[in-house]
């Protein structure tokens, strides 16, 4: 009766056991697969966001060894994608996104149109985020970072004003010069804004002064003082 008991007692504490034991990895597992699910949401959008913003640079042509950097972070989410979710649906857009990041070229016909420059300061603004994260996680300096940080500051500009001069060239070969003279001057006060230094911005200013003088050419100024024109009337007189 007593050993009954005993194997009873045994009998009922293994099965508690399993169950304790199957409960555990059930629940491990729930976790772990929460855990991954979670990952590969952020990867998707890191993954979209880091890949659009190396095609924009390219297309941009942004520094080298920024779009290089980029380029880096690129291929270590896409990597991750492969040992997480090798055969899924966001590997194969992860493959395709990587393709056409890897044939990206300069292009700045690109960024003509409003929603473009729209585009391609949300990008870039996403690139400079990016490097300042590159530089706490010890992947670069911090003072790289900041030279990085200017480079895309100044591409950003310079999309913008690009693609007003290019706007305002446009509209004067059609022969609507108020409307160039527009754009002309937009381009102007977005590179005299600039918080660059003078000599960075010159050549874009010279080229956009050029182009509104052609249009609206400058008043030459007047001989001499009021006082000196007085004297030579007298003298005449």
């Amino acid at each position: 009766m007593l050993n009954d008991n005993l194997h009873l007692i045994v009998m009922i504490a293994a099965v508690g056991l399993v169950a304790l034991v199957l409960s555990y990895v059930i629940t491990t597992k729930e976790q772990n697969d929460k855990a991954k699910d979670t990952r590969l949401k952020w990867l998707k959008e890191q993954t979209s966001h880091t890949l659009n913003a190396l095609i924009l640079l390219k297309q941009a042509d942004c520094k080298s060894e920024i779009t290089e950097k980029l380029h880096q972070h690129g291929m270590s989410l896409v990597e991750e994608i492969t040992l997480l979710a090798p055969d899924s649906e966001l590997m194969q857009e992860a493959n395709q996104l990587k393709e056409r990041a890897d044939r990206a070229m300069p292009d700045m016909n690109t960024f003509h149109s409003d929603r473009a420059i729209k585009k391609a300061q949300i990008y870039i603004n996403f690139a400079e985020k990016l490097v300042i994260q590159m530089a706490k996680g010890g992947k670069i300096t911090s003072q790289l970072a900041g030279n990085y940080q200017q480079e895309l500051y100044w591409l950003s500009t310079s999309i913008v004003a690009d693609a007003h001069m290019s706007q305002g060239k446009t509209a004067k070969e059609a022969g609507d010069l108020p409307k160039a003279l527009s754009h002309l001057k937009h381009a102007k006060a977005v590179l005299i804004g600039a918080m660059v230094n003078q000599q960075k911005k010159k050549v874009k200013l010279d080229i956009v002064q050029a182009m509104l003088d052609e249009i609206q050419p400058k008043r030459p100024k007047s001989v001499g003082t009021l006082a000196d024109s007085l004297d030579d009337f007298l003298k005449k007189s």
